[in-house]
């Protein structure tokens, strides 16, 4: 069982941070932030003029834990109860998952059902019924 501390400020503070960075994508650059579109973008051989904003994007999720270990001195310990084979598999089912469902969580849950989105708001119920399923399957059937 994987056991994980409320923190209500820290919910509070990161919700808002990624909240604000989609309205900014949005009023800024007129994009969706979705980060599977995101980085799909980023690794496309005809990046051309997107790499000003996507290779920004990319590089502050790659160093945010670095900024937040300066800061608060502390590394968070990630524990995943899974083999490598396990992980590379679910990740190719989230990959073909948000390519079927043309986005993923932040871009349906966070953009498009903020813009009302009924394909949206029908992939959120979607992704949310399959992980409650599978986290039921792997938790208490396994």
């Amino acid at each position: 069982m994987i056991a994980t501390q409320f923190t209500p400020v820290s919910a509070v503070i990161g919700g808002s941070m990624i909240g604000l960075a989609a309205v900014m994508t949005m009023v800024l650059l007129g994009r969706i932030m979705g980060i599977s579109g995101i980085l799909g973008g980023f690794f496309s051989p005809s990046i051309g003029s997107e790499a000003n904003w996507r290779v920004p994007f990319v590089v502050g999720i790659v160093i945010a834990p670095v900024i937040y270990w300066l800061f608060s001195g502390d590394i968070p310990q990630i524990q995943i109860p899974a083999d490598i084979y396990t992980m590379a598999g679910t990740g190719v089912l989230v990959g073909f998952g948000a390519a079927l469902g043309s986005g993923c969580t932040s871009g349906h849950g966070v953009c498009g059902m903020a813009r009302l989105s009924k394909r949206s708001f029908v992939s959120v119920v979607t992704f949310m019924s399959t992980a409650i399923v599978t986290v039921f399957v792997t938790q208490h059937l396994m």
